[in-house]
C-alpha cells in the first residue's frame, strides 16, 4: 500500500495553484449570477463601510474650524448629521456583510454537494485497480474532509478577499486625494507588505499539500485499523497498532506545525510593517501640520484610512494561507477526479441478452503489472450450464480468473470469448449483468434484510425474496427475528454473523437470475452441517447454468463437470474429479493433503 512518501508526503512537487484556482472557479460559473449579485454587493458593503473615515473627518473638520472661530463656535447640528451618516453606512454596510455571507455559505454548499456527488460518480466508474492500489480510507479523506476544506473557504474566504481588496483599493484611492504629500510615508511600507507576502506564499504553498496528503495517509490508516479492529484484539496488537498511528500521527501533526506554524507568522509580521507605517504617517503629518500644509481634519482621515488600508493587508495574509489550504485540498479532489477511469465500451459494442453461457479463455496471459506475469497462456472452455471448478494452492491465480471474467481486468494477451464472441465486444454492463457472484468477502449493507437480498433484483416481490431465502436455508433464522425481513442489518452487517451475512449473500445470488454464476468460497464462512444444506442449494442455483466455483476444500467440488488445477499461474491439469485422482498428479496430492 503506497505510503506518504509514494502518494506524496515530503516528496511532493508544489502544485499547480492558477490550474486548482481556475477548476475552482468553474464550479463556482455553475452559479455565477448569484456569484455576481454577492460580489456587486459586497462591494457596495465596502463602499459603505469606506464612507465611514470620510464622515469622520467631516466631523473633526467642523469641530476644528470652530475651534479656530471659538469654542462656542463649534456647528454640533453639523457633527451630529455627520455622525448619524456615519452610523447609518456602517448599520448598512454589516446588514449587507450579512447577506454576502449567508449567500456565500448557501453557494459554498452547492459547490460541496455538486463537488462530491463528482467524487461519487467517478467513484462509480473507477476500474477495480484503483481501489486495490489506494487505502479506502484515503479517498474517503478527499470525499469529505477535503471538500469541506474547499467549501468553507468558499464560504468565507472568497468574500473576505473581496472585501479586503475593495477596502484596500478604495482607502488608497482615498489617501492619494486626501494628501499626495502623506502617501510618501507609505512609500516603504506597502512594498515590503506585497514582498513578504509573496515569499512567505511561496514557501507555505507546498506545505499545504503535505499537509493534505498526510491527513490522508492517517485517514486511511485509521480506517483500515477500525475494519479489523478483533483481528487486532484476537492478536493482542493493540500496542503496535497505537505505536503505528502515533508515527502516522506525528507525521500529520508535524506537516499541520510546518504548514500552520509558518503561516501564523505572517499576520503578525504584516502588522508591524503596517504599524512602522503609521508611525511614520504620525511623524510626517506632525511635521506638515506644523508647516500648514495639512489640518486635522486631512490626518486623522488619513490616520483612519491607512488603518482600513492596513488591516485587510494583513487579513489577506492570513487567508492566503487558508487559500492555500483549500487549494491543496482541492487539488486532491481533482487528481482523484482526473484518475483514468474504467475503459470504455470499444465502438459498436453489443449488449449481451439472451445470453448461453458459453465461455472460452484463448491462451490468456496477465498481470497486474506488467513485469509480473500471473496468469500464463491460461486456455479453458465452458459449454452452456456446465460447472467449472477451479483449484489450486493460495495465491495460483484462481481469483484472477473470475476477475479477468468479470472484467475488472482486461488480459494482456489472448482473449476471454462469451457465446462465441470476445468479451470486450459487448458492453460492460451486459457482461457483468450475466454474471451472479458469492464471494468469500460478504457485503451487506445498512437496510434491511429484505432490501439486501432484493439487491440486484429490481422491484423483487415478498414472495420472490422468501423463496430465495427458503433455498439460502436462512428463511428460518430470518423469520425469528423480531421484525423479520424488516430487521435492519447495521453497517457492514455488524449485527449478524459472518455466516449469515454469507447465507444472505447467497440468497441475493438466488434471486438474480443469470445465466453464469461465480461462487468464491462461498460456503466458507458456515459450518459443516449448514455447508451440506447449503450446498444442495446452490446445486439447485447452479442448475441450467454456467458455474465457476473456487474452492479450497476439494470435497466441495467433486461434482464439478471439469476442474482446472492452477499452481503458479499454469493451468497444469484439468479433468473429472475421477480423472485427476487417477492421474495421481497435483490435483490428488492437493486431496490427499487435506485428508491425511
Amino acid at each position: 500500500m503506497p505510503g506518504a512518501g509514494d502518494r506524496g508526503g515530503v516528496k511532493r512537487k508544489p502544485r499547480d495553484a492558477k490550474r486548482t484556482l481556475r477548476r475552482i472557479i468553474r464550479y463556482m460559473a455553475l452559479y455565477k449570477w448569484v456569484v455576481v449579485a454577492l460580489v456587486i454587493l459586497a462591494f457596495l458593503s465596502n463602499v459603505g463601510n469606506l464612507m465611514g473615515p470620510r464622515l469622520a473627518g467631516k466631523a473633526i473638520g467642523v469641530v476644528e474650524e470652530g475651534a479656530k472661530l471659538g469654542a462656542g463656535r463649534i456647528d454640533m447640528d453639523e457633527v451630529v448629521r455627520y455622525a448619524v451618516l456615519m452610523m447609518i453606512f456602517y448599520v448598512g454596510s454589516t446588514l449587507l456583510s450579512f447577506l454576502v455571507g449567508i449567500g456565500m455559505a448557501r453557494v459554498g454548499r452547492r459547490i460541496a454537494n455538486h463537488m462530491r456527488r463528482d467524487v461519487f460518480h467517478k467513484i462509480m466508474a473507477m476500474p477495480v485497480s484503483y481501489f486495490d492500489r489506494n487505502q479506502a480510507g484515503d479517498i474517503i479523506s478527499r470525499v469529505s474532509y477535503d471538500v469541506d476544506v474547499v467549501t468553507m473557504s468558499l464560504s468565507s474566504d472568497v468574500v473576505q478577499i473581496i472585501t479586503s481588496l475593495v477596502t484596500v483599493v478604495g482607502s488608497f484611492v482615498m489617501m492619494v486625494i486626501i494628501s499626495p504629500p502623506l502617501m510618501l510615508c507609505m512609500v516603504f511600507t506597502i512594498p515590503v507588505s506585497i514582498w513578504y507576502t509573496r515569499h512567505m506564499s511561496k514557501k507555505t504553498r507546498p506545505l499545504y499539500s503535505k499537509r493534505s496528503a498526510a491527513y490522508g495517509d492517517m485517514n486511511g490508516f485509521a480506517e483500515e485499523m477500525f475494519s479489523g479492529q478483533k483481528t487486532i484484539l484476537a492478536y493482542a496488537n493493540e500496542d503496535r497498532v497505537t505505536d503505528n498511528f502515533s508515527h502516522i500521527n506525528g507525521a500529520a501533526a508535524e506537516a499541520y506545525k510546518n504548514s500552520d506554524g509558518l503561516g501564523i507568522t505572517m499576520g503578525p509580521t504584516i502588522g508591524m510593517i503596517n504599524n512602522f507605517g503609521l508611525s511614520a504617517i504620525g511623524m510626517g503629518g506632525a511635521v506638515l501640520y506644523l508647516l500648514k500644509i495639512v489640518g486635522l481634519e486631512q490626518i486623522s482621515t488619513f490616520v483612519l484610512y491607512s488603518r482600513k488600508f492596513s488591516g485587510p493587508i494583513n487579513e489577506i495574509s492570513n487567508i492566503i494561507n487558508e487559500i492555500y489550504s483549500a487549494l491543496a485540498a482541492a487539488e486532491r479532489v481533482f487528481e482523484f477526479l482526473d484518475e483514468p477511469e474504467e475503459p470504455k465500451d470499444v465502438p459498436d459494442a453489443r449488449e449481451l441478452s439472451d445470453c448461453r453461457g458459453e465461455v472460452r479463455v484463448d491462451d490468456v496471459c496477465f498481470g497486474y503489472t506488467p513485469d509480473k506475469l500471473i496468469l500464463k497462456h491460461v486456455a479453458l472452455e465452458a459449454a452452456p450450464g456446465q460447472t467449472i471448478a477451479i483449484v489450486g494452492p493460495t495465491g495460483a491465480g484462481k481469483t484472477t480468473i473470475i476477475n479477468l471474467l468479470m472484467r475488472f481486468y482486461d488480459v494482456n494477451s489472448g482473449g476471454i470469448y462469451v457465446d462465441g464472441r470476445e468479451s470486450r465486444e459487448y458492453t460492460m454492463d451486459s457482461l457483468r449483468r450475466s454474471y451472479a457472484m458469492v464471494l468469500q468477502d460478504t457485503w451487506v449493507f445498512n437496510g434491511t434484510i429484505f432490501d439486501n437480498i432484493a439487491y440486484g433484483k429490481e422491484n423483487a416481490t415478498e414472495e420472490e425474496v422468501i423463496q430465495a431465502a427458503k433455498a439460502a436455508m436462512i428463511h428460518s433464522y430470518i423469520m425469528r427475528l423480531p421484525q423479520g425481513y424488516k430487521t435492519v442489518i447495521s453497517e457492514d452487517g455488524g449485527n449478524i454473523s459472518k455466516g449469515q451475512k454469507q447465507l444472505l449473500t447467497i440468497a441475493r445470488a438466488m434471486l438474480y437470475n443469470t445465466s453464469m454464476l461465480i461462487l468464491d468460497e462461498a460456503t466458507s464462512n458456515v459450518d459443516t452441517t449448514t455447508e451440506r444444506q447449503v450446498q444442495k442449494a446452490i446445486r439447485g442455483l447452479m442448475r441450467g447454468k454456467t458455474s465457476f466455483v473456487i474452492a479450497h476444500r476439494l470435497s466441495t467440488v467433486q461434482n464439478a463437470d471439469k476442474i482446472l488445477v492452477i499452481d503458479h499461474g499454469n493451468l497444469v491439469e484439468q479433468g473429472s474429479h475421477e480423472e485427476l485422482m487417477a492421474q495421481r498428479g497435483f490435483y490428488y496430492k492437493l486431496y490427499a493433503s487435506q485428508y491425511e
